[in-house]
């Protein structure tokens, strides 16, 4: 049977939709999708943003308003829904949304993440660093458990030289950190055992991977881009990918949306 999923970054539910998010998601088929900086509350969505393209989303939202905040839209009812990941720096700002369809076969979590950015400056990029340690305790829990999943989101992070155009320019920059490039090798090595479902179908993708432009220059024109939007999954589960594309044809955000096809049954 098979199933796909979408995730994007919005950089705002209510601006994306103005560019035709809706349509598009209403076209691309979805059986789950994930969606990071909502920057919206509750009051904002429940009317307009609850269901899209026929499926029932459930958010978490960032308690500051017009800030973060992400959500998960599915077409099948979850068995248990969670928002935030126990950590009492980072759930108020609204990054994590869990849903679980748990059997008798099979313990399965479908997430969406939206990691912090630390391009502002020092002290949200320490803040990052501690989001990232929370955050391997989490998935090393998940993991420990039995529990297959698939992790969507923006990690704001380009693991590889391969994952941006301008890699030797950026060694120093927020995104292409040592420490944070190490972080997500550990994640998709033995030691946590995850695979980076797009990079094992197109090991060898540069400019079609990336799934990010900043709005300055001409970087969207030139394809001056950063893959920081990802699936990473359980072995089974990324081991039954098999389509994985980003769509450019249209923007919603100043990222891009990113589509992969399972063909394991739940």
């Amino acid at each position: 049977m098979g199933f796909r999923v979408v995730t994007l970054n919005l950089n705002g539910i209510r601006s994306a939709a103005t560019k035709g998010f809706e349509a598009w998601a209403e076209a691309a088929g979805a059986d789950f999708m994930g969606v990071q900086e909502v920057r919206a509350q509750e009051a904002d969505v429940v009317d307009r943003f609850k269901r899209v393209a026929g499926l029932e989303g459930h958010f978490h939202f960032a308690q500051k308003k017009g800030y973060s905040g992400v959500g998960l839209y599915t077409k099948r009812d979850p068995s248990a829904v969670i928002t935030g990941f126990g950590c009492d720096e980072f759930d108020p700002e609204g990054r994590y949304v869990e849903l679980r369809f748990d059997s008798s076969a099979r313990k399965f979590s479908v997430i969406s993440a939206y990691f912090p950015s630390g391009s502002s400056g020092e002290e949200r990029q320490a803040a990052k660093f501690r989001f990232l340690e929370r955050f391997w305790h989490h998935l090393a829990a998940l993991r420990a458990s039995g529990r297959e999943f698939i992790l969507m989101g923006d990690f704001n992070i380009a693991h590889q030289a391969i994952d941006l155009k301008n890699w030797r320019g950026n060694q120093k920059n927020s995104g292409f950190l040592p420490e944070e490039r190490a972080w997500f090798s550990r994640m998709v090595s033995q030691e946590l055992g995850l695979v980076d479902v797009y990079r094992r179908l197109h090991p060898e993708a540069t400019e079609d991977c990336y799934t990010w432009w900043s709005n300055r220059g001409q970087a969207w024109a030139k394809n001056v881009g950063w893959r920081l939007d990802y699936q990473v999954a359980t072995p089974e589960i990324a081991h039954s990918a098999h389509a994985a594309a980003v769509h450019k044809a249209s923007r919603f955000s100043d990222h891009a949306p990113l589509t992969i096809d399972y063909g394991l049954s739940l």
